[in-house]
C-alpha cells in the first residue's frame, strides 16, 4: 500500500503547485488590467489593413480637430496623413500607404503618432503585405544596351545621386486635388514589377508603366504639383519629376521634348512633354512611374483611389511594335 500513497501524495503535490502557479497568473492578469500603462498597446490593436505590393492603401485616423498633427511610420518610411475633405466620409485624417513592389510578403505595423490639444498618443495598425505576381520577361540585347562601360557607370552614379538630392526634401502640403488622371492614351507594354532577364541577367523590376504612342503624342500632368526636376539621363532620357506634395512624386521618361521648366506649377491634364525614346528605349513610349514615400508603386494604382475628381478617360491607341525601357530607368 506504501507506494499508492506515495503516488497520491506526488500527485497532492503537482495539483497543489498548478493552482499556485494559475493563481499567480491570474493575479498577473488582473493587476494589468487596474495598473495604468502597465501593459503597451498590443500590436495591431487599432486596426488591420491588407494591400499587394505595389499597391497603395488609404488609412483613415479617426480625430475630430483639424488642427491636429499626425504622422506615420512603416518599414522606415515616413506616412504623412492630411484632414479627410470627402463629404461622404466621417472627420479624420487620410494617409496614404505605398507598398513597394519588393516589400517584404508578412505583417508589418503601421504606427501612427497623433498630437492633438497638447497631448500625444500612438496608434498601432498591421498591414499584412500580399505578395504580388509579376511577369517575368527573357530579353537578348547588344551587349552595349545592357552593360555600361566605365564612363556611362559615373555618368549613371551622377544622375542617381542628382535625383536623390532633389527628392530629398519632400513638399509639407498636398498639392494635389481629385481625380487623377493616365498621363498618355496608349497600350500598355512594360508592365509595372515585371522582373527582366537580359542576357541572362536579373535586372531591377520594372518600377514603372511603359505606355506605347506614336512619337511627339502629348503627354499630361497626372494631377496638380510642382515641377521639382528635369532631367536628360542615361537611362531615363529626357524626363520630369513633378512633386505632389508629402512624399508624393509622379515621373515621365523618355520624352522628345521637355515643356516645362524646374519649379513651374503644373495643373491635372496640363501638358508637360511629348513622347519619345530617348534615353535607352526600343521605341516611342512614355515610362510612367510614381514614388509614395520612397515606395515605389504602380502608376495605375492611382485611378483606383478612392478621391474622385473630373479624371479624364482616354482611349487605347495600339502600338506596333511594341515598345520599351532598356535597363532600369530609375533608383
Amino acid at each position: 500500500m506504501k507506494p499508492t500513497r506515495d503516488l497520491s501524495a506526488r500527485c497532492r503535490t503537482v495539483l497543489r503547485r498548478f493552482a499556485l502557479g494559475a493563481a499567480i497568473l491570474l493575479t498577473g492578469y488582473l493587476l494589468t488590467d487596474f495598473v495604468p500603462g502597465s501593459v503597451p498597446t498590443a500590436r495591431g490593436a487599432d486596426g488591420r489593413y491588407t494591400g499587394k505590393q505595389g499597391e497603395i492603401i488609404v488609412v483613415k485616423v479617426p480625430v475630430d480637430d483639424s488642427a491636429a498633427l499626425v504622422q506615420g511610420k512603416f518599414l522606415g518610411r515616413s506616412i504623412s496623413f492630411f484632414p479627410d475633405t470627402r463629404l461622404e466620409e466621417p472627420k479624420g485624417f487620410v494617409g496614404l500607404l505605398g507598398i513597394d513592389l519588393q516589400d517584404g510578403p508578412g505583417t508589418h505595423e503601421l504606427t501612427v503618432e497623433l498630437r492633438t490639444d497638447g497631448q500625444s498618443r500612438t496608434l498601432r495598425y498591421d498591414v499584412a503585405v500580399v505578395k504580388g505576381k509579376f511577369h517575368v520577361e527573357h530579353l537578348t540585347l547588344p551587349k552595349d544596351k545592357v552593360d555600361l562601360d566605365e564612363k556611362s557607370l559615373a555618368r549613371w552614379k551622377a544622375e542617381q545621386e542628382q535625383v536623390k538630392e532633389a527628392l530629398a526634401t519632400d513638399s509639407q502640403s498636398k498639392l494635389w486635388q481629385p481625380g487623377f488622371m493616365e498621363p498618355v492614351s496608349g497600350k500598355r507594354t512594360g508592365i509595372f514589377g515585371s522582373v527582366r532577364i537580359m542576357n541572362g541577367q536579373a535586372r531591377n523590376p520594372h518600377n514603372g508603366e511603359d505606355i506605347g504612342a506614336p512619337l511627339g503624342t502629348a503627354v499630361a500632368a497626372t494631377n496638380d504639383g510642382v515641377v521639382r526636376l528635369t532631367v536628360d539621363h542615361i537611362f531615363s532620357g529626357k524626363g520630369v519629376f513633378l512633386d505632389h506634395g508629402l512624399g508624393f512624386y509622379s515621373m515621365y521618361f523618355h520624352l522628345s521634348e521637355v515643356l516645362v521648366k524646374d519649379g513651374d506649377q503644373v495643373k491635372a491634364g496640363q501638358i508637360v512633354g511629348k513622347v519619345g525614346a530617348t534615353g535607352r528605349a526600343t521605341g516611342p513610349h512614355l515610362h510612367w512611374g510614381v514614388k509614395l514615400n520612397g515606395a515605389r508603386v504602380n502608376p495605375y494604382a492611382l485611378l483606383e483611389l478612392p478621391f474622385k475628381g473630373a479624371g479624364q478617360a482616354t482611349a487605347l491607341v495600339p502600338v506596333t511594335p511594341p515598345a520599351s525601357d532598356v535597363g532600369s530607368p530609375t533608383p
